[in-house]
């Protein structure tokens, strides 16, 4: 089956991309440009990257532009979709959701009225069992901002490796907080995986700290890996 993939650069896209792609035929990523940093359905943070991740898995990409308006922003998703279909021939789309049924619901009923399948590959995934098969399938994963406590400044532009994965579980048991991220806790972005043909690197050249727990990324700079 030919699919689009919702693409955001990452970890969750990439993840549900590569488990997509075992069975069937990624045509595509779409990737949401918009212009709201606070946007309800859409990470923004790496976007001017995403195309250079894609490049280096060979997938096409297709940018739709949106205020990231609440709800409005879902029309923007659906002619974005539908734009697929028309270039592409996709016949379902692919979603990083895990738990947000406000993600899903308002998707699946987008992939309704257009008569395509609606995949989502990490849905209601153990969030220690997803942790550990991003590091068993060596993605390269690099947390761009934190927006909760007990997370600091400290984790920005850290690796998503064994000893921070260790805390954010152990962050989990004291806090609550979700080790994956899925309440926003931080997001991060993806410079190697399975499906690469080239690994990234990443620098650093500011961050941006608006309080002890809301930090992120700046400034930076993404290339390739010589």
């Amino acid at each position: 089956m030919k699919l689009a993939v919702l693409f955001s650069g990452g970890k969750d896209s990439h993840l549900a991309m590569y488990k997509a792609s075992k069975e069937h035929e990624i045509v595509c990523a779409i990737t949401m440009k918009s212009r709201n940093s606070y946007s309800y359905m859409f990470q923004s943070l790496g976007f001017e990257y995403t195309s250079l991740q894609l490049k280096m898995q060979q997938i096409k990409q297709h940018i739709v532009q949106t205020y990231g308006e609440k709800e409005e922003e879902l029309e923007d998703l659906k002619r974005g979709i539908q734009e697929t279909i028309e270039l592409y021939g996709v016949e379902g789309i692919v979603t990083g959701a895990i738990k947000s049924t406000y993600q899903a619901s308002r998707i699946q009923k987008i992939c309704r009225d257009l008569d395509i399948w609606c995949f989502n590959p990490l849905w209601e995934i153990n969030e220690e069992e997803m942790l550990e098969e991003l590091s068993s399938l060596h993605f390269e994963v690099v947390l761009l901002g934190v927006f909760g406590y007990p997370l600091t400044k400290k984790f920005v532009g850290e690796t998503l490796n064994e000893d921070i994965i260790q805390k954010l579980l152990l962050f989990k048991e004291k806090y609550a907080l979700s080790p994956i991220g899925e309440g926003g806790e931080y997001e991060s972005f993806v410079l190697n995986g399975p499906l690469y043909k080239q690994s990234l690197d990443i620098k650093i050249n500011s961050i941006r700290e608006e309080s002890e727990n809301c930090v992120y990324v700046e400034d930076f700079k993404v290339f390739m890996k010589v």
